[in-house]
């Protein structure tokens, strides 16, 4: 297998990307090889300041790079040579099994439609993030960002991905689906959000138990997979990591809520497209980067993507 990884995205790259494929290179068994995208001359030097050889790696040398505040479209037209530009041309001519970047989301997305595209049938591609319960277990939410605006159609085939990135990845067998809501009652909502739960409830492919509160998503025994638009779920998310980070600031420390912490979970992958594409947040550190990479790795092996396209396409 071989993982490529755009070692000039994020805020604090290359130190961080190296320090994080380093990490991911000690963990790794031989059968998965590296490819780090980026500025060779800045990425060898660090290697050595870890004590590792660049022979362990491949180096894959570009001069550019796609910054995190440049607009996505015109990023992926305009700069080829970047480092999320060669790897998704490396990943389309299938030189590449998978890749990670912790750079600019929209340019990651954009660049995924582009090349490996989205898996026929599949509407709107989108991205999901990890959910800490109570028990110990872990729920799923999506999608959180890339889809601002959904149709009620959109939001059902959110649901199916979202049971396959849990089912196969965190190994829950059935899991309950439910649909993001301000109560419980199927006639609460806006239209988007009574549509959606009419639709989702003639669905045979899921477990679908209703609609639920955003108080009670991180209960355990409560739904494994929540199903909400990008611009609902990007709140959600954001809110999460603020009461983490105040936790944080006050020096409070508790097992549950340390769960929060996203260095643990790395990044997440672009569900709904023809390969794994994984995509990390901007301000990851060298934790954080390896656990992106060995969720890459987990993504690839477990074949998420080819089980999305049969369900999709039977």
């Amino acid at each position: 297998m071989r993982i490529g990884l755009d070692m000039m995205g994020g805020d604090y790259a290359p130190k961080t990307t190296v320090g994080g494929a380093v990490l991911a290179f000690r963990e790794l068994p031989a059968a998965v090889r590296l490819v780090l995208i980026g500025d060779r001359d800045k990425i060898i030097p660090l290697l050595h300041e870890h004590k590792v050889s660049e022979k362990d790696f491949d180096i894959v040398h570009t001069t550019e790079v796609i910054e995190m505040a440049e607009s996505p479209l015109r990023a992926i037209n305009n700069k080829p040579n970047s480092s999320i530009g060669i790897g998704f041309q490396m990943l389309k001519s299938k030189e590449l099994d998978a890749f990670a970047s912790n750079g600019n989301t929209g340019a990651m997305m954009v660049g995924s439609l582009y090349s490996v595209k989205a898996i026929e049938g599949v509407q709107r591609p989108c991205i999901a993030t990890v959910v800490p319960k109570e028990d110990g277990g872990v729920g799923i939410l999506l999608d959180v960002g890339s889809n601002a605006d959904c149709r009620p159609e959109v939001l059902c085939q959110f649901a199916v991905l979202g049971k396959m990135f849990s089912k196969y990845i965190y190994k829950i067998e059935d899991p309950k689906v439910a649909l993001l809501n301000i109560g419980e009652e199927e006639e609460k909502g806006n239209l988007v959000a009574q549509a959606t739960h009419e639709l989702l409830k003639e669905m045979k492919q899921i477990n679908f138990v209703g609609n639920i509160e955003a108080r009670y998503i991180f209960d355990a025994g409560s739904a494994d997979v929540v199903v909400c638009e990008g611009f609902v779920g990007n709140v959600v998310l954001k809110e999460a990591e603020a009461f983490y980070k105040l936790l944080k600031k006050r020096k409070i420390s508790d097992p549950f809520f340390d769960r929060f912490n996203y260095e643990i979970y790395g990044g997440t992958p672009i569900l709904g497209i023809n390969s794994t594409v994984v995509i990390g947040h901007g301000i990851s550190n060298e934790e954080a980067t390896k656990n992106m990479i060995l969720l890459t790795r987990d993504m690839a092996e477990a074949g998420v993507s080819e089980k999305i396209k049969k369900a999709f396409n039977p």
